[in-house]
């Protein structure tokens, strides 16, 4: 092996330590209670590199990974230090003292981006100091090893040789590696979670669901998405790196700004209320002409407009501030959560305590907005203020402020590029338009005329409808085109326009092959 080849493995080991540390040092402090925030190295690179992220390349990571996008960038994120560590490794076998000041000056990156966290703490740089300490220790011993000359021949490591190099190397690359595992998947705070929800899925066993959903709002076609989604398929778009594991004990909502009391509720109040349970669709803004960024399910909460009418809101106030656990902020237009639509603090999904995935213990779900201005998972807070006084987090970066859903259609059935046999077959999809409803849909085949799709029973205008329609299919390629009208005559437009600023619009068209 070159010296330079040594260097990289060096650069590999020190780095996989420094982060190994780091790991087990978060991991230990988070179970001793010492710490609460971000204080993970990667985590907090991860999270600083989402907030500096430009909306248009956010737009294109979920275009192009849809709900893996964090997946995607932490094996970019991967790539990326392990590059960066075996190009240090390297500079340490030639320049040690250049080597050691750039690998230290890494590790200060990783503080900055920790203590920067809306909700670091003064020990949370802890951590990731000491991580970088240990792998700066074991960068420049094993550079020594790897660049000084042994009597056997110019080049090769001294000590136990060659060999001894590559199994101190590679055997502290493992110990890293198994250090960042264990650290980020031994998690207290999840345990604690998991059985919280236990707890609250007990207090909801016996309670009767007081929505029925008819049999006609649901076809049943093979392919169609079904009216429900279950938990464990509603897509997830947030910029949470690590879900948030709030336990509910110390949970609390702060209601204050624009307000004539300021208001702070526990869980335990918040459980006292007049719960009501909603069909809702939410939907993604990021969600394409045709995408599956879009779900639907019963929601179970405390209207906003209760809490609200308590708290008593001034009436030159417009809208609604929330933020998250993890700092992430939307700004809600005030109307939306005091009319009668069924705006809640949900607690329920589907009858179970919310996933944390999906914002465990409190979240919001206000129908006929987008999710970036109204959805807030893990919510603590919510400030009564003004359009022209507050941004969020999304608005900030050039999206729209108030989101309306616009209306939409999508072909599901058959799928795009498919076979389908000649002669009598199905065409389905879904259609909404959340909190006006969905008046009709229709299917152009090629440059046909536009045919009348059935619809299914209507559950609430806050819900998506599936449609279909009977198509004696002759041979040959086609062109299948749905567009949907809401219940106020607004017929989705052809004009294709992408996600950004405010929601994509255009009609979706898929081709298929009839044989």
């Amino acid at each position: 092996m070159t010296l330079l080849g040594r260097g990289a493995l060096a650069g590999l080991a020190s780095g996989a330590v420094t982060l190994g540390v780091a790991e087990l040092l978060t991991l230990a402090l988070g179970r001793a209670g010492v710490v609460a925030g971000t204080p993970s190295p990667l985590l907090a690179v991860g999270s600083a590199f989402v907030d500096m992220t430009p909306a248009w390349l956010k737009e294109t990571a979920i275009a192009v990974f849809g709900t893996a996008d964090k997946a995607a960038l932490f094996v970019g994120m991967g790539v990326v230090l392990l590059a960066l560590c075996a190009a240090l490794g390297m500079l340490s076998v030639v320049r040690r003292p250049l080597g050691l000041l750039a690998f230290a000056a890494v590790g200060a990156l990783g503080v900055a981006a920790v203590v920067t966290r809306p909700d670091a703490q003064a020990v949370d740089p802890v951590p990731t100091v000491a991580g970088t300490v240990v792998g700066l220790l074991t960068l420049s011993w094993l550079a020594s090893k790897a660049s000084a000359p042994a009597p056997g021949g110019p080049g090769e490591p001294s000590g136990p040789g060659r060999r001894g190099f590559l199994v101190a190397a590679g055997g502290l690359t493992a110990l890293g590696v198994v250090g960042v595992y264990l650290g980020r998947t031994v998690n207290r705070a999840q345990e604690a979670v998991e059985a919280a929800r236990t707890r609250v899925a007990d207090r909801f066993s016996d309670r009767p669901s007081s929505v029925s959903i008819p049999e006609d709002a649901d076809f049943g076609i093979d392919g169609l998405e079904p009216f429900l989604t279950g938990n464990s398929r509603f897509y997830r778009i947030d910029t949470a790196l690590s879900v948030p594991q709030v336990d509910p004990d110390s949970w609390a909502l702060r209601v204050h700004g624009m307000v004539d009391r300021e208001i702070t509720l526990s869980y335990e109040d918040l459980l006292s209320e007049e719960l009501v349970e909603a069909p809702v669709t939410l939907c993604c803004v990021s969600n394409t002409v045709g995408g599956d960024l879009i779900g639907n399910a019963v929601w179970t909460g405390w209207p906003i407009r209760s809490l609200l009418e308590r708290a008593g809101v001034s009436p030159d106030a417009d809208m609604v501030l929330s933020t998250s656990d993890d700092g992430w902020t939307a700004s809600t237009p005030l109307g939306a959560l005091t009319d009668d639509r069924d705006a809640l603090l949900a607690v329920l999904m589907n009858g179970e305590p919310l996933p944390a995935l999906h914002g465990f213990p409190v979240r919001m779900v206000v129908p006929g907005l987008y999710g970036y201005v109204s959805a807030t998972k893990w919510v603590t807070d919510l400030e009564v203020t003004r359009f022209d006084r507050a941004q969020a987090y999304w608005t900030t970066r050039g999206w729209s402020a108030r989101g309306p859903i616009k209306v939409q259609s999508r072909i599901d059935v058959p799928s795009a590029s498919a076979e389908v046999r000649a002669g009598r077959t199905v065409v389905a999809g879904m259609a909404w338009a959340q909190h006006v409803g969905i008046d009709t849909v229709q299917v152009r085949v090629d440059d046909g005329d536009w045919q009348e799709a059935e619809l299914s029973g209507e559950v609430s205008v806050d819900t998506w409808r599936q449609w279909r329609l009977s198509w004696d299919a002759p041979a040959g390629r086609h062109r299948l085109t749905v567009r949907a009208t809401d219940a106020r005559g607004r017929t989705q437009t052809d004009i294709e326009a992408p996600p950004a600023p405010d929601g994509a619009t255009g009609w979706h068209s898929i081709q298929v092959d009839v044989v």
